[in-house]
């Protein structure tokens, strides 16, 4: 689903809508590349926990936002804030959840990644249909978020049309996103992540307990995931499908950084994301491409780079 705002020609315009976009798609792809590393398998249920966490948020918004009206910080009111937690932790819990009752006794039983990829396609089909029983479920819906017109100075200097909204977007995502890179990076729980996904045995051995380390997997992934799903039904609708729909992307993004990388998902959904919005740009130039091929675009890219360096652009590197 589109993005773009139709208010500008200028070629820069696309180019804010891209790194919107993008901070939708680095957010679902850290968290599929985190379950890969990890857990050794792809997880196509993942874009339905983005749809999870955005239809958390949109009953939390239902219920807030009659108490606290729509006072707020640029662009977005309190109430979602509170929303887009409330989302974060339903989708790692529903994420635990599944773990516990699904993957971790298919593991017992000696299951590979086949097995469990097959696994997740039966629950993110079970996601979905729980979504679709939910009284929340109306066919698209709205955060009643009061959208406000583009930064008249930002506008009137550059020609960009750009919302507070859409900047709090990517302002949230890159916090999100740093705290992730710190976490991973400085604390204890971060280097057992990482020595867990180089080697799991080894890990195990020197007496890492990679069960928690499984949970926080789950924890972080599905609580990013979730952030992406709500952003994306803040900039357009909160549908059953909006996370399966995205999912290809997230994968591409996911192959295209390199698989296993999290460094590599989040530049490898940036690109995607850019490329993706930049599509009528493209059109606007003379070139025979609408906006209904910008995933078509966007894959071509992908195998374009693989061609030249098959292990992604940031290879295993964690």
């Amino acid at each position: 689903m589109s993005l773009v705002l139709q208010v500008s020609v200028n070629p820069f315009q696309y180019v804010v809508n891209g790194v919107v976009y993008s901070s939708i798609i680095v957010l679902g792809a850290i968290g599929l590349s985190l379950v890969y590393s990890i857990a050794d398998f792809a997880n196509f249920a993942h874009g339905d926990l983005m749809t999870v966490g955005a239809f958390g948020a949109l009953g939390t918004a239902g219920v807030l936002q009659p108490m606290l009206g729509n006072a707020g910080v640029f662009g977005l009111p309190v109430w979602f804030f509170a929303a887009l937690l409330v989302g974060m932790v339903l989708s790692a819990v529903v994420a635990i959840v599944t773990d516990r009752l699904v993957y971790e006794p298919l593991k017992n039983t000696d299951a590979g990644s086949i097995e469990l990829l097959i696994t997740s396609i039966g629950v993110a089909l079970s996601y979905r249909a729980l979504v679709y029983l939910s009284p929340l479920e109306t066919g698209g819906a709205r955060f009643g978020v009061t959208r406000t017109g583009p930064i008249p100075a930002l506008q009137d200097t550059l020609g960009i049309a750009i919302t507070p909204r859409k900047i709090s977007i990517v302002v949230i995502a890159m916090l999100l996103v740093g705290a992730l890179h710190l976490l991973l990076q400085y604390t204890t729980l971060g280097r057992k992540m990482r020595a867990t996904a180089d080697n799991p045995s080894l890990a195990r051995v020197s007496g890492i307990r990679t069960r928690e380390v499984t949970i926080a997997m789950w924890v972080i992934g599905a609580a990013l995931a979730a952030a992406g799903g709500v952003f994306l039904g803040l900039e357009a609708l909160v549908r059953p499908r909006m996370g399966f729909d995205l999912l290809l992307l997230v994968f591409a993004a996911v192959i295209l950084g390199g698989i296993g990388s999290v460094y590599g998902a989040m530049l490898g959904g940036f690109v995607i994301g850019m490329v993706h919005e930049m599509v009528p740009l493209f059109a606007q130039y003379g070139l025979p491409v609408s906006y209904d091929y910008a995933p078509a675009v966007a894959f071509l890219l992908m195998v374009a780079i693989l061609l030249t360096r098959p292990s992604g652009i940031m290879g295993d590197a964690t």
